[in-house]
């Protein structure tokens, strides 16, 4: 059985992937934002810093709030603030790993063989595949076999 290894990622690098501004009050006020709702500008943000363009961009934003929804609305919903953060925390944690935004990119939309070649993008539509996420790039810091 392979062992999951869990990092938190700093809350203001998501808050700052997100474009919020809640750098004093940590995880707890960023928690607090995705119950609240996140705003829209903060999906764009998360799918912009993802680096995919033309058609993904528009499928990758449109997986986590449909098209006709999203044109709709300022604020997300409670489960779509959830699936922002999470994108966010992807970017954010695989931006800590290579510490450049392109590299980080090419990780995010790049199918890995431990991920059962999908991508680290596709992965993170659902809470379980972002730790697996997780557990790949904390793998890959701290210099054991990914």
């Amino acid at each position: 059985m392979q062992e999951i290894f869990i990092m938190s990622v700093p809350a203001e690098r998501i808050e700052e992937i997100l474009g919020l501004k809640l750098r004093t009050r940590g995880m707890a006020g960023l928690a607090a934002a995705v119950e609240k709702g996140l705003p829209r500008s903060a999906l764009m943000r998360a799918v912009a810093r993802a680096g995919v363009t033309g058609k993904a961009r528009l499928a990758l934003l449109h997986r986590i709030v449909p098209s006709a929804t999203f044109k709709r609305r300022t604020r997300l919903k409670l489960h779509e603030s959830e699936k922002t953060e999470r994108l966010a925390r992807v970017i954010a944690l695989a931006e800590l790993l290579w510490d450049d935004a392109e590299s980080a990119q090419r990780f995010i939309d790049t199918p890995h063989a431990e991920l059962k070649n999908r991508t680290p993008l596709d992965c993170a539509s659902t809470e379980l595949g972002a730790r697996q996420v997780e557990d790949v790039v904390m793998r890959a810091i701290y210099g054991l076999p990914v």
